[in-house]
């Protein structure tokens, strides 16, 4: 016969009964899972439809700020120089300015230049002939070096304001300014969005799983008749709710993915536009992982609050 020392050590422990227990329930929810598979696919379809609308605003708020950087990487400032200033003056300006740390380069931009192109580009030629003198200052552009950061360019801007030779420095990035501003704005939505559908997940996970309750109501019974705990009874519905959030997350997944892929050829034609070579990209690996951890995690949280709304009416009378 069989001591009792050697029963006990032949007996499981706690993390291997734990292990095989959670290991079963996994088998046991993904066969079910499989033998509902068109209704489960189908609140699946919902929740990763839910998903995807965050995570597709996501994508193009980072598109869009990727394409900002690459502007303002290139952003100019112009210096208007006073009337008196001469050109040999300006040349030699331009000579210091050129090994200024900062600056990557300087052009000077004559009276007499600026007043072609503005007849070029804004169509009032015939307007400013009837003028007796030219009204447009001579301007030197100064393009920073590609990197720096935006407290140094205004610095420079303001010291270069300040130089005998200029009238007025500004730096051409209001309207960046007002994009980043958007942008912003929009990262601030798409969080709210973000946290309403969270919900929506939540209610949509909680409602399949109070109709998969409701239907075992009886097995539930009579398992709490012969001693399970509300844990026991909890833990396959959990595992369910889980699964419902992966493959959610996996479906919007996939329908970011088909989005940008159809809109990567005319995203690309309008970049070639302006004279950019700019792809689009789909979701990155981070944003992707947290769409899969929140598919996953709001699966879980819906089935637990129903589970355990549930699970405290239902008493073997």
């Amino acid at each position: 016969m069989i001591s009792a020392k050697a029963n006990a050590e032949l007996r499981p422990n706690f993390l291997s009964r734990f292990a095989q227990g959670h290991a079963r329930e996994v088998v046991f929810t993904l066969s079910r899972f499989y033998r509902n598979l068109s209704g489960a696919l189908l609140t699946c379809f919902v929740i990763g439809i839910t998903l995807a609308l965050p995570a597709s605003l996501h994508t193009m708020v980072r598109n869009i700020n990727a394409v900002s950087y690459s502007w303002e990487t290139t952003l100019q400032a112009s210096l208007f120089l006073k009337d008196s200033t001469t050109p040999a003056q300006a040349q030699a300006l331009i000579a210091k300015l050129k090994t200024r740390p900062g600056v990557a380069d300087a052009i000077y931009i004559s009276r007499d230049q600026s007043l072609a192109e503005f007849k070029a580009l804004s169509g009032f030629g015939a307007a400013l002939d009837l003028l007796e003198s030219n009204p447009l200052p001579a301007v030197i552009t100064i393009t920073p070096v590609k990197g720096v950061q935006r407290p140094v360019i205004d610095a420079l801007v303001v010291e270069l304001g300040e130089l005998p030779e200029v009238e007025v420095a500004k730096l051409d990035r209001q309207w960046l300014d007002r994009l980043f501003a958007v942008l912003s704005l929009i990262q601030r939505l798409v969080l709210l969005i973000a946290g309403v559908l969270g919900l929506a997940v939540i209610v949509i996970v909680g409602n399949t799983i109070r109709l998969d309750i409701e239907a075992k109501r009886a097995e539930i019974v009579v398992m709490k008749l012969i001693g399970a705990t509300n844990g026991f009874i909890r833990r396959p519905f959990l595992y369910t709710g889980l699964w419902y959030g992966l493959v959610g997350g996996a479906i919007a997944y996939g329908l970011v993915f088909a989005a940008v892929f159809a809109l990567s050829q005319p995203a690309s034609d309008l970049a070639a536009l302006y004279a950019s070579d700019y792809r689009l990209k789909g979701l990155p690996l981070d944003a992707t992982l947290v769409m899969f951890a929140a598919g996953i995690v709001l699966g879980w949280i819906g089935a637990w609050w129903t589970v355990s709304r549930h699970l405290r009416e239902i008493e073997p009378q």
